[in-house]
């Protein structure tokens, strides 16, 4: 029998030394005051832990403070937090000077609750008794573990690593970016480790990675397997030199150089009975723990049950053997490397081998265990964590009446530690046991209509604004009798918001907060009277019954004063500040939502706030201020992320805008990264209408494939919001016609603008831009009707429609500001130039005022038309204008990686004979021929008339002749179809 093989962490490190170097200089750059952040990828088991380790001892010798914390596999149970509160858990004897920290440590109370009679927000639903706000409690807790993280920083360098962040709960990861975005000079180092190979499109942290790389304190180490010769020496290292060459090599080909894996290979190889290498990965985990002794293969199955990690008093009483017996197991499966030993915790010594092991129980085995778990920790009461926990394996094990009150204390206590995607999760699974559980066995202090009210509130919160709808519409069915009228009146708010958060709902959301006012417009002032009336105002602006609206918000702020709820006053005076931006006054709407922004903070109502925020940074961008307007914008969209909303009805309004806007200023790996898929499941409109605006940079860097699929995908999602069909068909039309094919990007315009019309909508704005797209797309027909010497009065009849579409949209429209901004004004003017190239001459002095009109800081558009103008000014023979704007245009073009626009623009260079550069190329060989005439030749060569070949090269019929007759003579052909064959036969044309 080969002696037991040493693991990784017991031997010198192996081919890691450049992924350590930048590990080190990170360390020793946190310890002179720069804080910064790695954050490791590699596959399971490729190392990452003895990374840590390493860096562990690094920084330890550095004199530094290592806080570690782990996540948790996602089908287990845990605290949200849970890896921050395990890695300051050995400080947290400074979490009381810190109350915010109570939401990490169970032994420390939570905060608490605000007054009963505080209104804070205007989204919140109470639940039991007075609820906690969520918003808030987030913000102070992430306020406070980065205040914790500073002042010991201040002390001695500080290494935060936290582990496996593929499994990190919702809530770990908007704290890991709250943390990240705030690194600044503090003697701090957050290292962050996760599985590359877990992270597939949809994994919930694919989309903060991608924001968090873009952080200048943030750095990606990739570790990768080991190479062949590397996985030998590893190999080597672990058995000591003791395996013959044959078993050697076997072992570091089949591990694939994971580090991991060549160490189980290892520990199930023997030699004395011949039992070779497992065949399978699962065969090669197991080999490990059958060699253990049948004691002690009991305890790591029962172990397996528990997840990761088991408290050792929990596995002493769930095992139930003999103390001297189950430290005797213990020791032989630590002794083994199957359990790892921490304080009073065991924990798989990787994942892979929990998961292993548990999948090799019996049904039965399972079963009996999890019930086994849930009998312990129903004595836990109080112990946060624990009841998610016993909701768990309370399920696990049948036992639906204790599964229920368990998921419905679970619930409330993840909404109050400020996860709400958590707590839905676990009122979702009350929900659906509800009916399964006898009304005697069910828990006395809820109702299922507290449940769906709560339910409605965190899947909005959480991007869900469908299921939102379909709690609201459960809990006012069943409060049709017998509710307080007031209670009533909020449930109908509830469902009238969510309703109005989902495109073409909006008359259902009308009817529902009427009936909700109907309810308490005889009653005394209250803060629910305020908030239906807040809510009135909000969705008569959406119908454009301004009138109305203003009178519904003013009585809001009246009775709110009244009553002292500032809410329902913020939410109000935001509405009013919009109505006042319709009646052409921006200015008074900019300082009217500045005040309710100021006003919702006092009271800490942060959709409101959010809701004020989105609508300053629109009023902005209508405006052409886009430099303000992305700064209000990217505090919102941070805001958002800060408070756990950042897929709510504002939250995402606020990161669509953020998409648009980072495209218009030319920032277009900021608006990728603002439009990456939400880091959890979320409801097909909030992820269609983020993938729709986000297609405009894939089709502008020439990404057509991708662009392509995206939109096969998207079209699927038009009925759920007309946003999305809007900006699909542009999006498509412009993919159209970079391919060459404008006859697709007229169906794409035709398309969209009917599935408008019906929809009911009429003017729609955006209608402005598809109208301009399909006009090039008919402009683009007719010139190559034109060069074929083919009719084009078709293609001009068809276009005239479109631009009185236009003309008309920009006239009777309605406009947040109350007129046309620069931003509609800017796609007029590029429409009417594009008319002028469909009639037949592109108009310079058209294409110039759409030059200036775009200068409000739409760089690529601006770019776009600058391309047109330069066209247009070579048919008009003015070289100098055309090549400045050409330059100007390929600057662009080259910044913003706009590959299509760039080529576009070099090839309007070489026809034109313009340079876009100052350096001027030399041929490698003579060549007989001037620029020009190989021009001609090649548009010969490629079938053009003389005709064709002119209006190609801005150059008369009569000139090409010339041409042509030179390049004839110096062939010594005297025919075209000759010339071109000569030039074939001599290398001078390309196939």
């Amino acid at each position: 029998m080969l002696d037991m093989p040493r693991l990784g962490s017991g031997i010198p490190l192996v081919a890691r030394g450049r992924e350590l170097r930048r590990l080190r200089a990170a360390v020793e750059a946190a310890a002179a005051g720069r804080a910064a952040a790695v954050l490791l990828a590699g596959d399971a088991g490729v190392g990452k832990t003895r990374m840590t380790e390493e860096v562990g001892v690094i920084a330890s010798g550095l004199g530094a403070l290592v806080l570690t914390g782990r996540c948790l596999d996602a089908g287990e149970t845990g605290l949200p937090y849970l890896p921050v509160a395990e890695a300051l858990a050995a400080v947290r004897d400074r979490a009381a000077a810190r109350p915010a920290l109570g939401r990490l440590f169970p032994e420390v109370a939570l905060p608490a609750l605000p007054d009963p009679g505080r209104v804070a927000s205007g989204m919140a639903i109470p639940v039991v008794g007075p609820r906690f706000e969520q918003d808030i409690g987030q913000l102070q807790l992430f306020d406070a573990v980065h205040g914790l993280l500073t002042d010991l920083a201040e002390q001695t360098p500080v290494v935060l690593v936290l582990e496996d962040l593929h499994w990190a709960d919702a809530s770990t990861r908007s704290l890991l970016s709250f943390l990240l975005s705030r690194l600044r000079s503090q003697r701090l180092l957050v290292l962050g480790t996760y599985r590359g190979d877990d992270l597939h499109r949809r994994h919930p942290l694919r989309p903060l990675l991608a924001k968090l790389v873009r952080l200048p304190q943030v750095e990606r180490v990739e570790l990768a397997p080991f190479g062949t010769a590397d996985a030998r020496t590893f190999v080597a290292a672990l058995a000591e030199d003791k395996l013959s060459e044959r078993v050697l090599r076997e072992v570091a080909g089949r591990s694939e150089g994971n580090a991991f894996f060549a160490e189980e290979l290892l520990a199930a190889y023997s030699s004395s009975d011949d039992a070779g290498i497992p065949a399978t990965l699962v065969d090669v985990l197991l080999a490990r723990v059958e060699r253990l002794s049948p004691t002690a293969q009991t305890v790591v199955r029962v172990a397996s049950v528990a997840g990761r990690r088991v408290p050792d008093a929990r596995l002493r009483a769930v095992a139930e053997l003999d103390e001297n017996d189950l430290d005797a197991a213990l020791r032989e499966a630590v002794a083994h490397h199957v359990l790892v030993p921490a304080e009073d915790v065991y924990s798989f010594r990787h994942a892979l081998m929990r998961e292993a092991v548990y999948g090799d129980l019996l049904p039965g085995e399972r079963v009996r265990l999890h019930a086994a778990y849930a009998r312990q920790l129903a004595d836990d009461t109080g112990v946060r964590g624990a009841a998610a926990a016993l909701a768990h394996h309370s399920m696990e094990s049948h036992a639906l009446p204790a599964a229920l009150a368990a998921s419905v204390t679970a619930g409330w206590e993840a909404e109050r530690s400020g996860a709400p995607a958590e707590s839905l999760e676990h009122v979702e699974r009350a929900l659906k046991l509800w009916d399964a559980v006898p009304a005697e066995q069910r828990p006395g202090d809820v109702d299922e209509m507290t449940l769906l009210q709560h339910a409605s509130w965190v899947a909005g919160m959480s991007g869900d604004p469908e299921r939102a709808i379909a709690f609201a519409k459960s809990a006012v069915r069943i409060a049709e009798h017998g509710v307080a009228p007031e209670r009533a009146a909020k449930l109908r708010r509830r469902l009238a918001q969510s309703l109005y958060a989902v495109d073409g709902r909006e008359d259902e959301a009308l009817a529902s907060i009427e009936q909700g006012w109907a309810l308490v417009a005889d009653r005394p002032p209250s803060p629910d009277k305020a908030w239906v009336l807040a809510a009135y105002a909000t969705i008569l602006r959406g119908q454009r019954r301004n009138a109305d609206s203003r009178e519904r918000a003013e009585n809001a702020v009246a009775i709110a004063r009244q009553v002292g709820a500032g809410g329902p006053e913020a939410d109000a005076l935001t509405t009013l500040a919009i109505l006042a931006e319709a009646d052409g006054h921006p200015e008074e709407s900019r300082e009217r939502l500045r005040s309710a922004m100021t006003r919702a903070a006092d009271v800490d109502a942060i959709t409101v706030d959010l809701r004020a925020r989105y609508s300053l940074c629109v009023n902005l961008y209508e405006s052409g201020r886009l430099d303000e307007a992305a700064e209000v914008v990217d505090g919102g969209v941070q805001r958002a992320g800060e408070t756990g909303l950042t897929w709510s009805t504002y939250g995402l309004e606020l990161r669509v805008v953020q998409v648009v806007i980072r495209y218009a200023r030319g920032d277009w790996d900021g608006s990728e990264a603002a439009a990456e898929p939400p880091g959890h499941k979320v409801s097909s409109t909030v992820s269609a209408r983020l993938a729709a605006v986000g297609a405009y940079v894939a089709v502008g860097r020439g990404r057509f494939a991708e662009a392509e699929r995206l939109l096969a995908e998207l079209r699927a999602d038009w009925h759920r919001d007309l946003q999305i069909p809007l900006a699909t068909g542009a999006v498509g039309a412009e993919l159209a016609i970079w391919r060459g094919r404008p006859d697709k990007a007229v169906e794409s315009v035709r398309e969209a603008l009917d599935w408008v019309a019906r929809a009911g909508e009429q003017w729609v704005l955006a209608g402005i831009r598809i109208g301009a797209i399909g006009l090039a797309a008919f402009a683009d027909q007719a010139l190559a009707a034109r060069r074929g010497g083919h009719e084009v009065e078709e293609f001009v009849t068809e276009g005239e429609p479109l631009i009185a579409m236009v003309r008309k949209t920009a006239e009777c429209g309605s406009p947040r500001t109350g007129s046309l901004g620069p931003e509609g004004l800017a796609w007029l003017a590029r429409a009417e130039a594009e008319h002028t190239r469909l009639l037949g001459t592109a108009d310079p002095a058209a294409w110039q005022a759409a030059v200036t009109a775009f200068d409000y800081g739409a760089v690529y558009e601006q770019a776009m038309c600058r391309r047109r103008l330069a066209e247009a000014l070579l048919a008009a023979d003015d070289r100098d204008a055309a090549a400045e704007h050409l330059r100007l245009a390929d600057e662009v073009a080259t910044r913003l990686g706009a590959k299509p626009l760039a080529e576009a623009l070099r090839k309007i260079a070489k026809r034109g004979r313009v340079s876009l550069h100052d350096t001027t190329q030399v041929r490698d060989e003579v060549d007989p021929f001037t620029p020009r005439e190989r021009a001609v030749l090649a548009l010969v060569a490629a079938g053009r008339t003389n005709r064709q070949v002119g209006e190609e090269l801005f150059i008369s019929e009569k000139t090409v002749s010339v041409h042509l007759s030179r390049i004839m003579a110096k062939l010594g052909a005297s025919r075209r179809a000759e010339a071109v064959a000569v030039a074939y036969d001599r290398g001078l044309l390309s196939t």
